[in-house]
């Protein structure tokens, strides 16, 4: 018991060095893995949709999904995962780490670099490098007609119209007959350019609040 006490200790410790997360961060949510898995030691996205408080969100699909992401994990792997452990469970939940006062501006910088990456790969399905048209219209639908305000149709027609007017900021010069082939991970930086989303980019419906998780251990 107490070496298997150890190792956990010491597997905590690693997660906490490699994510910035405080030892007591990494047990909380080592608790919340434990109750979402039914005490086993990985999950599965069947454990993810029974969380209620996803019930109603318009990307539930993407966020889950997002979890089961091999490029979310940092370990230079694509795919996805039909299981995860918790290491794979932390390194996700890294991307929802706000920034603290103590951190450079390269260190934002980077941070928020990865968040931006983190939501591109969420819309970039199929990991081709660019958010086509129709993994584009996909979030839109999602997000407009479910909330019952909108029909499927009207969404689809706003989502093309919102593809047209990136097209025409990111190849101001694009012909007639010339194709866009969708957004690349560079017009998406552009895209989204002086949006504050470090701090704003957290997450609850795991029952933990990562908004007062903040990067490095606490001095």
């Amino acid at each position: 018991m107490g070496a298997s006490q150890t190792r956990t200790e010491d597997v905590f410790q690693e997660l906490s060095d490699k994510t910035g997360f405080s030892l007591e961060q990494i047990r909380i949510l080592h608790k919340r893995f434990r109750q979402l898995s039914g005490d086993e030691d990985t999950i599965s996205k069947e454990n993810l949709e029974k969380i209620q408080a996803l019930d109603k969100n318009p990307i539930r699909n993407q966020i889950i999904e997002a979890f089961f992401d091999k490029r979310n994990q940092n370990d230079g792997e694509v795919g996805s995962s039909r299981e995860i452990g918790f290491q794979q469970f932390v390194k996700v939940m890294c991307h929802f780490k706000p920034p603290t006062l103590k951190m450079t501006t390269e260190d934002k910088e980077a941070m928020r670099r990865e968040k931006l990456r983190f939501l591109f790969n969420m819309h970039d399905t199929d990991n081709d490098g660019t958010i086509t048209l129709d993994e584009y219209r996909k979030v839109v639908e999602e997000l407009l007609s479910k909330s019952g305000a909108i029909g499927l149709e009207a969404a689809k027609a706003i989502a093309d119209a919102a593809m047209l007017e990136v097209a025409s900021i990111n190849v101001p010069h694009m012909e007639p007959h010339e194709f866009y082939e969708g957004i690349t991970f560079e017009h998406f930086e552009q895209i989204l350019k002086g949006l504050e989303m470090e701090s704003r980019m957290n997450i609850r419906f795991l029952d933990v609040d990562t908004s007062t998780m903040h990067c490095g251990k606490s001095q």
